[in-house]
């Protein structure tokens, strides 16, 4: 490293540590690596350094880093409008809505933007409620919604026990994961019947007339790439509909391309009465989120105003980054890139892995979201590290991600498990490698297999 780069890090990291308070963390515990750039599927560090991103950084960056056609869309919507208040109608925003519109399930036709994942969850769910005239909403375990106040406490995992008020009128239930049954089922189907027979019990016992709406992950990203069996949300809707709940779907980490599909519903031909989206929207390269509403739901707010709104909604920047990443999917094929990664790439390699390495319990996913499942014992499926572990309890699972970024590769470890999240756009030459990397940092977690 010469001494301007040296420089350059050492005063990026100085100023990180004295004034950036990071998220998830105790904050004298880290040590976070400073990045210099970034370009396609790949970023670098100061030291020049270039780590093969199997993140997308937080599971956003779909086109990839630094996609021209839309850094150049963001500089001239600048250069004409950077801001405007969200009351008004602006050619930009209005472009955004429809691209989104025209891709959505059904006749959710009607965009309200929000500036990331979690306000879109709360704004479905207090849509529903307003809806309805019902308080309760019922969400899975295994499930993240986000980091507000309602989202974090639908959210079914352990970042919800620090934050949890018990006061959100949050009911949880079991969903399908075949690999670890909560219904003790050995098929899909019988965990299909099961899971679905378990959410017909709980709204039964809840009381239908008190349920609002019910919320899931189409894909339960966080929780580990929980693909619901067939037949799982078509239940979900019937149950739905013979109640009269509505049904939110959570694409914010699935949607536009990443499941091989514009939406993660479309691999199933269901359609929910609302939907929330972020990320991949732009690609992350400006924040922005939003529901997309169905006919019914917005007919409730035609003449009765709805209350809730935000300062940045649909900000024109953020529409702008939106409207030229949708058009480069389209252009580039990327959604269906996707599809042809995750059948012929990812999921045959991510497989052939498996059957190398007895630290590998299951390989799932679909399209560029897979996840491989570490175990300690294959006949067992004890977790390679228990639920929630942190410190010395994580030590085999913080083995192999360092064995990941020696070797050049950027990981999504959460848990016991390797989500493998890259750009749709990653390229079979670097998937190659991906999955080369992959294999010789799983020889660390074979250490640990007992």
């Amino acid at each position: 490293m010469n001494a301007e780069a040296a420089a350059s890090l050492a005063g990026v990291k100085d100023a990180d540590r004295k004034h950036v308070f990071h998220s998830w963390s105790a904050q004298e515990l880290i040590d976070p690596l400073a990045v210099a750039g970034a370009a396609g599927s790949y970023f670098w560090d100061y030291e020049g350094k270039r780590y093969l991103d199997f993140s997308s950084a937080l599971v956003y960056t779909n086109i990839g880093y630094q996609h021209p056609k839309v850094a150049a869309a963001i500089a001239e919507q600048a250069g004409k409008l950077c801001t405007v208040a969200p009351g008004f109608a602006v050619d930009v925003r209005s472009e955004a809505a429809r691209l989104i519109a025209e891709r959505t399930p059904g006749d959710l036709d009607k965009i309200f933007f929000t500036n990331a994942g979690a306000e879109a969850v709360e704004n479905a769910v207090r849509m529903a409620r307003l809806h309805t005239g019902r308080p309760k909403v019922l969400s899975a375990y295994r499930s993240y919604h986000g980091a507000t106040s309602t989202a974090i406490n639908l959210t079914g995992d352990a970042r919800r026990f620090g934050n949890d008020t018990a006061t959100a009128g949050v009911v949880r239930f079991w969903g399908p994961y075949l690999y670890r049954s909560p219904f003790h089922a050995t098929t899909e189907a019988e965990e299909c019947a099961r899971a679905l027979t378990h959410l017909e019990d709980t709204i039964v016992f809840e009381g239908p007339q008190s349920i609002a709406a019910i919320i899931l992950e189409t894909v339960g990203g966080a929780p580990g790439v929980l693909v619901p069996p067939a037949g799982y949300l078509a239940g979900v809707r019937e149950l739905c509909d013979r109640f009269g709940i509505v049904f939110v779907l959570d694409e914010v980490m699935v949607g536009f391309g990443r499941t091989g599909t514009w939406f993660a519903a479309d691999n199933w031909e269901v359609t929910p009465d609302l939907i929330c989206f972020a990320k991949g929207v732009t690609s992350g390269y400006v924040p922005l989120g939003g529901v997309a509403i169905s006919a019914a739901i917005a007919e409730t707010f035609a003449r009765r105003p709805y209350p809730g709104g935000l300062t940045y909604s649909g900000h024109v920047l953020a529409c702008a980054a939106a409207v030229a990443t949708i058009n480069v999917m389209e252009e580039e094929g990327v959604v269906a890139q996707s599809a042809r990664t995750g059948a012929e790439l990812l999921g045959p390699g991510l497989r052939a892995l498996a059957e190398r390495h007895p630290s590998v319990g299951e390989v799932r996913g679909l399209g560029t979201f897979w996840a491989l499942e570490l175990v300690r014992n294959r006949e067992t499926r004890e977790p390679l590290v228990p639920y929630n572990a942190a410190g010395a309890d994580n030590a085999p699972m913080a083995e192999f991600a360092a064995a990941c970024k020696k070797g050049g590769l950027w990981p999504l470890v959460a848990g016991n498990r390797l989500h493998v999240a890259p750009a749709c756009t990653i390229t079979p030459h670097d998937v190659a490698k991906g999955l080369e990397i992959l294999d010789g940092a799983l020889t660390a977690a074979d250490a640990h297999v007992v």
